[in-house]
């Protein structure tokens, strides 16, 4: 084997990371330790892979996370040392949120930097990830209270590249809710309707045909022709009122009651038999259902819980309808309020702990409507992007890495701004089940980043690294 892949904190976006370079990249083994106990494991893992790596005249390249003190490791293995060290921050400790500076571990930026200056090519998740650390290292170092060292972000920037976190996004639209398949089918037909001669043909377009007819009144066998009434282009998609018309009347929504939308609107059916309007149909959006939220992140003091249960409460005390799943892993140390929340929202729970099937996770994500972060942590967010892949409209704070993924209207900049999204979305969830969310999230999939990432674990080191 010519890959040594090694990871001191084997859990989460670190796991998922070294199971897909095994399964897709040849020559490669893997040596990890459990994602327990990470104070522990970003100090004192290099010394167990000192042991438990064994020497081998086939290694070429090293591939590890930041979480390694890669400076012990080479020391410790001067045979690892000669490799091409490669060094993958998924995220770093230079701004790791604490209360007070006094608070912040020196040790663990520390090190990250001084497994910089060993590295031969230092990769981060995101542009945020690369910059917050690079551009803080000189803060950083001031620490120190005298003999402190000089130009490092210097001599470290050249190896620094960017290369987003490859996602194995796998095909879910069989986990979709009716809401889903109804808005891709409607967005489909209307598209249709804007040429109302055109006829659709089981040769021309099977796959689109037999949509159609499934979520048809009418007898007409799959595959026939069919053609779109005219009438159909007089007739919007949606009611009135978008995401971005509701965001932009949020002031006044906020203050007065709701009365006239909290009406169950009319639908749009152009594959019933009426062909135009109609009270409900089956399979459509049904405005009385609750709006589904969920929360995917790891139960943790970064991911700001607090701030996420907060707007929760308020919601259920201003007598919204909402349901909530609430998803991610769990460590040693859960925070209280995990509890406390789940007693307080115990009547509008759907799903409450972590999903260890990737099936049934991605099942849960695609009954959702809305998935939300409140994260003072995040340098990448590889679950925000697998919800919205499950056709889920995002809500994240403007800051940390989330500008860089997601267009200003899928941003929120303070609690009381995300409070009202979410009331807005409470009363027209509707509106949230007919967007589409304008994430390309194709880019970052393994699919479009694998030669990249072929390429950085190749043996000879590229021009441009």
């Amino acid at each position: 084997m010519s890959i040594l892949l090694i990871e001191a904190f084997y859990g989460g976006s670190h796991k998922q990371l070294i199971d897909l370079l095994q399964r897709n990249v040849e020559d490669c083994v893997a040596y990890t330790l459990p994602a327990k106990k990470w104070h522990w494991r970003a100090r004192t893992a290099a010394i167990y892979f000192m042991q438990a790596v064994p020497v081998s005249g086939s290694y070429r390249v090293l591939f590890t996370s930041s979480v390694l003190n890669l400076a012990e490791l080479a020391a410790l293995r001067p045979d690892l040392a000669t490799l091409k060290k490669i060094l993958y921050f998924h995220e770093n400790q230079l701004v790791y949120p604490v209360r007070k500076n006094q608070e912040r571990d020196f040790q663990y930026g520390y090190n990250q930097v001084l497994s910089c200056l060993v590295a031969d090519v230092v990769v981060f998740n995101s542009a945020f990830n690369m910059e917050s650390f690079l551009t803080t290292i000189g803060t950083f170092m001031k620490l120190i209270p005298d003999y402190r060292p000089k130009d490092l972000e210097k001599i470290i920037r050249p190896k620094c590249q960017v290369l987003y976190f490859p996602i194995n996004f796998p095909d879910v639209k069989r986990f979709f809710t009716d809401d889903k398949h109804s808005y891709f089918s409607e967005k489909t037909v209307v598209e249709e309707a804007r040429n109302p001669e055109r006829c659709l043909s089981e040769n021309e377009d099977s796959t689109l045909v037999k949509r159609l007819t499934k979520n048809s009144d009418s007898d007409q066998e799959p595959g026939s022709c069919k053609k779109i009434s005219a009438t159909c282009q007089e007739v919007p998609l949606n009611p009135p009122g978008t995401p971005q018309e509701l965001n932009r009347k949020e002031e006044s929504e906020s203050t007065v009651p709701y009365h006239e939308e909290d009406k169950e609107q009319p639908t749009f059916d152009p594959c019933g038999k009426t062909g135009g309007m109609v009270e409900k149909c089956d399979g459509l959006t049904n405005q009385q259902r609750p709006l589904r939220i969920v929360w995917p992140h790891r139960w943790e003091h970064d991911k700001d819980p607090e701030a996420f249960f907060k707007t929760l409460l308020k919601l259920k005390e201003k007598g919204l309808n909402f349901q909530v799943s609430v998803l991610g892993e769990t460590f040693s140390d859960v925070p209280d309020i995990f509890t406390e929340a789940r007693k307080d929202l115990d009547a509008c729970v759907s799903h409450w702990g972590y999903i260890s099937s990737k099936e049934e996770y991605f099942k849960a994500l695609c009954e959702a409507d809305v998935v939300v972060s409140t994260a003072k942590h995040e340098f990448f967010g590889v679950a925000m992007l697998e919800a919205v892949h499950c056709g889920c409209y995002p809500l994240c704070p403007n800051a940390l890495v989330y500008p860089e993924i997601f267009a200003a209207e899928y941003l929120y900049s303070t609690p009381e701004q995300l409070f009202k999204r979410l009331q807005n979305f409470c009363k027209r969830p509707d509106l949230v089940r007919k967007h589409h969310a304008k994430v390309d999230t194709d880019q970052f999939s393994w699919a479009a980043l694998c030669r990249e990432f072929r390429s950085l674990l190749a043996a000879e080191a590229r021009e441009d690294l």
